[in-house]
């Protein structure tokens, strides 16, 4: 038994969090909960905002109205999971947002492994857009089935909430915990990930599992997770387009959104 406690007393003495650990941790846990309550489409829609942006866009805009809270969505994912870390970065860490992934891999090594992952994620997504759940849930915003600025209006903003989740999970907490927890960072970080998924189709919950964990290697094999944010935003968009597209037939949604 003192074995054992002496053991546990020296472990914990040496897993005391840093000043970087703990900012990452709190700022992350406070950030979660803000996007939660205040970031999502369902906190903008109906709301007074909401109803003061539409006026102010004017009557052009009106057609538009229910499409508002996604890009509501997308800009607080922007400004919640991608500015307000960067600003923990700079500004209290004093790093460079570099060596938090900021920057594009340049070889072809760090960028194969996406290009593969898309080609298998393809006819996993055709599959998958075929199933009632998928069908019920995607698009989000329901207009998108309409095309023109419907679809593109609604996809270049869910970009920058992909753009938001890659940044946050991939980027900001993963590398924020990595100089601490090393690998282990991975499984640390797919956890939260991996609940922001409830509520969506089962299957894309659990896969969100093995995503979280591949995005994250790639992520800190080539000290970057901005591909990762292009592949998600690629990959979401390819749902949609199949989920309408078996909706309205694959000729009317080709003339719809192109």
């Amino acid at each position: 038994m003192a074995d054992t406690e002496t053991s546990l007393r020296a472990g914990a003495a040496g897993l005391r969090p840093d000043r970087r650990t703990l900012v990452v941790f709190t700022a992350a846990v406070v950030l979660l909960i803000v996007f939660e309550y205040w970031g999502l489409p369902a906190s903008f829609k109906g709301t007074a905002l909401h109803r003061s942006l539409a006026d102010a866009l004017g009557p052009g805009y009106r057609d538009y109205f229910d499409l508002l809270p996604y890009q509501y969505w997308g800009v607080s994912s922007l400004v919640l999971r991608v500015l307000v870390p960067l600003a923990v970065v700079a500004l209290v860490l004093r790093e460079s947002p570099r060596e938090w992934g900021w920057h594009l891999p340049r070889t072809w090594r760090h960028i194969w492994p996406y290009a593969v992952f898309l080609g298998v994620m393809l006819p996993v997504l055709f599959g998958a857009s075929a199933l009632a759940s998928f069908q019920r849930k995607y698009p989000f915003y329901d207009g998108a089935v309409a095309g023109g600025w419907h679809f593109w209006g609604f996809q270049l903003f869910y970009g920058l909430q992909f753009l938001g989740v890659e940044a946050f999970f991939r980027g900001f907490l993963l590398f924020g915990l990595f100089p601490r927890l090393g690998w282990n960072a991975i499984p640390v970080t797919v956890i939260p990930y991996v609940m922001i998924h409830f509520g969506k189709p089962m299957p894309e919950t659990f896969a969100a599992i093995l995503a979280g964990a591949a995005l994250g290697y790639l992520a800190l094999r080539s000290r970057s997770f901005l591909l990762g944010a292009a592949l998600h935003w690629v990959v979401a968009i390819t749902m949609d387009a199949f989920v309408i597209g078996r909706e309205i037939g694959w000729a009317a949604m080709a003339r719809a959104l192109f």
